[in-house]
């Protein structure tokens, strides 16, 4: 044993000089060596190197130990958002073709007017612009507890154009999300998704945030519409619709009997005669005894008023009693017809759909086509004005 630990301390030695350098290392002598082990020691000499080589190489890597390496990096759910996780003001809608009541989220419900009332292909900020409009919409009527034309005051609102058209959650289903059309449905919920809770304020109110599909090239004043004047709804030149809008310009023709019952005008007086030909005569008659004025013009270059056979009437009256697409028209006969050009399409105030998207194609942002259109605004969250 006294041999082995001779070994070991031989071994270890040569290790640290091995350590520290081959310029310091010497040279072993192996004859003299084996001439001083014993037997036993050669037995043991395996096994004793085979222990102090580690020893060895650790003493040679010595100096400072590297860094442990660091853990890999796991994946971990996002965040969540705190503004998007919270809870969301419900609306009622009443579905006019069933009867029925629909209760939902109300970013759901912004999906469903969106659907409805934009096409989806439109351009992004131009759906974002449209978004916060039907948000601000109904934001103002659940604010002020209005039911206002809903039968019986049932729900919230409906889902026609009195309000705003609606999509509902059946029919996204089963005509969009699996009727091919679920691309579509993914843009108009992005729109959504990026524009969430917020709406259009006026001195810290909701707007009446009026929309409608194209002008003739401007909006309409409200009180040349309402006869209310609105500050954030003012008159503002709309050219971008103009090359891009279809059916810009449509036509209408009336027949003179049609156009006095129409307008609740009285018919003119016929000579009684029994001879064929009665019936061109009193075209001709009703033609002549049916002189039209255009009398004045609103801001937005839309018939104000107009004067037919000596009754004065609004461009909205002539717009509604005659079922045209505008109030911006010219009026005028050929032969034993009247024709009627309108432009655009709507009642022509707030925003414009169309001159929105135009705006888009033309690098403007959601928040400057709803700036340019609804005059003096600034926005706010929705959970700062229904507070629970």
């Amino acid at each position: 044993m006294k041999t082995i630990r001779n070994l070991r301390r031989i071994l270890s030695r040569r290790a640290m000089r091995f350590a520290r350098g081959p310029r310091r290392l010497r040279s072993a002598r192996p004859r003299q060596l084996r001439r001083r082990l014993t037997p036993a020691a050669w037995l043991a000499a395996p096994l004793l190197a085979a222990l102090l080589l580690p020893l060895a190489i650790v003493l040679l890597r010595s100096g400072p130990s590297p860094a442990p390496p660091a853990p890999q990096a796991t994946a971990s759910p996002a965040a969540p958002d705190t503004a998007a996780e919270a809870p969301q003001p419900e609306v009622s809608v009443y579905l006019s073709q069933s009867g029925q009541i629909e209760t939902l989220p109300l970013e759901d419900y912004v999906s469903g007017v969106l659907a409805a009332e934009m096409p989806a292909d439109f351009e992004l900020e131009a759906l974002k612009a449209q978004a916060v409009a039907a948000r601000t919409f109904i934001v103002r009527r659940l604010r002020a507890g209005d039911t206002s034309g809903v039968p019986g005051g049932a729900a919230d609102v409906t889902d026609t154009v009195s309000h705003q058209a609606y999509v509902s959650r059946a029919v996204l289903e089963r005509d969009w999300e699996r009727g091919g059309k679920s691309a579509a449905l993914a843009k108009i919920r992005r729109a959504v998704l990026e524009t969430r809770g917020t709406v259009m304020v006026y001195k810290g109110e909701p707007i009446t945030a009026a929309f409608f599909a194209s002008s003739g090239g401007y909006t309409e004043n409200s009180e040349d519409y309402w006869n209310a004047a609105v500050p954030y709804l003012r008159s503002v030149a709309s050219p971008w619709e103009q090359q891009i809008t279809p059916d810009l310009a449509v036509t209408y023709r009336f027949t003179a009997a049609k156009l006095i019952q129409k307008l609740g005008l009285e018919q003119p007086a016929v000579p009684v005669s029994g001879r064929q030909g009665t019936s061109a005569k009193l075209k001709k008659l009703a033609a002549s005894s049916l002189p039209a004025k255009i009398l004045s013009w609103t801001a937005g270059h839309r018939v104000k008023e107009i004067s037919i056979a000596g009754t004065i009437f609004t461009g909205r009256e002539i717009r509604e009693k005659l079922e045209l697409r505008s109030s911006q028209f010219t009026w005028s006969w050929r032969g034993s017809e009247v024709v009627i050009t309108t432009y655009g399409n709507g009642h022509g105030v707030g925003m414009s759909q169309w001159g929105a998207n135009g705006m888009a194609q033309e690098g403007s942002t959601a928040t400057q086509i709803l700036k340019h259109y609804y005059s003096g605004v600034s926005f706010a969250q929705v959970s700062t004005l229904l507070k629970k």
